[in-house]
């Protein structure tokens, strides 16, 4: 997400010579605090967030490596597999109820969101379409009864012989916990057809309906749920606007102010904002400059990222960056800052020690301190 086109708008820039935000930005609730046109809605709601303004982080700039470090607060290691920010959560809260998962992810699988070693009980269950529900819960159409149950004594064998195997104790106990899941009473959470079509259609399209089945996620006890907003199909090329992926930026901002503050209100309405921390976050930001085709490349040195209720001290916006945001001017924040202040608002010790595939202590965050300044 290019920050500077959405949460930290400079100078106008004009595509040619002169670099800057492509949009105009407006006022918030906040005096002082601005943003881009394109986000009216959460303009108003501004008191409810706090713009981190500074991330930064010094890995490459490259959309695998920088997912990763984001979602991990780490580098990529030949050694380890280092847990996501939704298994450490999961491993240290679990489920907030009985019979459904600690952690789901509402788009496609990707490696950066992986339990690492944590192992698979701490793995995320995940569905790429609102309307289906998660993937792999119903039986094919083509898997009769009869075919299931020979299936069912194949891996009766495979239990027995893998019986002192822990890695495979733990995937079948993830394997259990899939049955568990796909009776009716949590498959009902999918169906969005329950809230009202005036509600539905304030989230918005695709994106706002992911959005409003996080919220009843978030209801029925779920811990940590992902919602995922790269779309290309909206735009032709979702967030990675280089070249003339820039020209349509701004239906994808759009939406996204849309469906963050319909999700916001939603859950004020229904006393539930102030203990459930929303994040908006991305693997780095833009340039201010613009590339050849008028788009722009990759900038992970300085950049913006949100949180929203969680009952943290909000205050619009935290840190300052430079007259074009390329650089922080004031209160730096790394990644494992914000992993940590994540951690803070659920209770979670980002110093805490968890061991990993070798016996070796490893804490949850690299060296994390939250931001004392957003806390109670």
């Amino acid at each position: 997400m290019s920050h500077i086109d959405t949460f930290d708008p400079k100078r106008r820039g004009d595509k040619k010579k002169i670099a800057g935000t492509y949009y105009d930005s407006i006022e918030t609730a906040m005096p002082g605090v601005r943003v881009t046109e394109h986000l009216p809605r959460v303009a108003k709601l501004i008191e409810r967030m706090t713009i981190v303004r500074t991330v930064s982080h010094n890995t490459f700039d490259e959309h695998a490596t920088a997912t990763q470090f984001v979602h991990s607060g780490r580098r990529l290691s030949e050694t380890i597999r280092y847990p996501s920010i939704g298994s450490i959560i999961s491993h240290e809260r679990g489920a907030a109820a009985e019979g459904v998962p600690p952690y789901v992810l509402i788009g496609y699988p990707n490696g950066a969101r992986d339990p690492g070693f944590l192992g698979p009980k701490y793995g995320y269950l995940y569905l790429t379409d609102t309307e289906s529900g998660p993937a792999g819960f119903m039986r094919p159409d083509d898997v009769d009864a009869a075919r299931a149950a020979r299936r069912e004594i194949l891996l009766d064998r495979m239990r027995a012989k893998a019986a002192a195997d822990p890695a495979y104790a733990a995937q079948d106990e993830v394997i259990a916990q899939s049955l568990r899941l796909a009776g009716p009473q949590f498959m009902r959470t999918f169906n969005l057809k329950e809230e009202s079509p005036t509600l539905r259609a304030q989230y918005g399209g695709e994106f706002g309906q992911r959005c409003l089945l996080a919220r009843r996620l978030v209801e029925d006890g779920v811990r940590f749920i992902e919602v995922s907003h790269n779309l290309n199909f909206i735009n032709g090329t979702g967030w990675d606007i280089h070249n003339d992926g820039h020209l349509k930026q701004h239906v994808l901002i759009q939406e996204l102010d849309n469906a963050l503050s319909t999700l916001i209100t939603d859950l004020e309405n229904r006393k539930m904002l102030d203990r459930t921390l929303v994040v908006v976050a991305t693997e780095f930001g833009r340039p201010p400059e613009f590339d050849a085709g008028g788009g722009r490349g990759h900038q992970s040195k300085c950049y913006s990222m949100v949180l929203a209720g969680g009952g943290l001290r909000h205050r619009g916006v935290y840190g300052r960056s430079d007259d074009l945001a390329k650089t922080v001017a004031e209160y730096p924040v790394t990644i494992p800052d914000f992993h940590a202040t994540i951690c803070a608002a659920m209770r979670i010790d980002p110093a805490k020690k968890l061991v990993d595939d070798f016996k070796r202590p490893v804490p949850i965050t690299d060296g994390g301190i939250p931001v004392a300044q957003l806390l109670i």
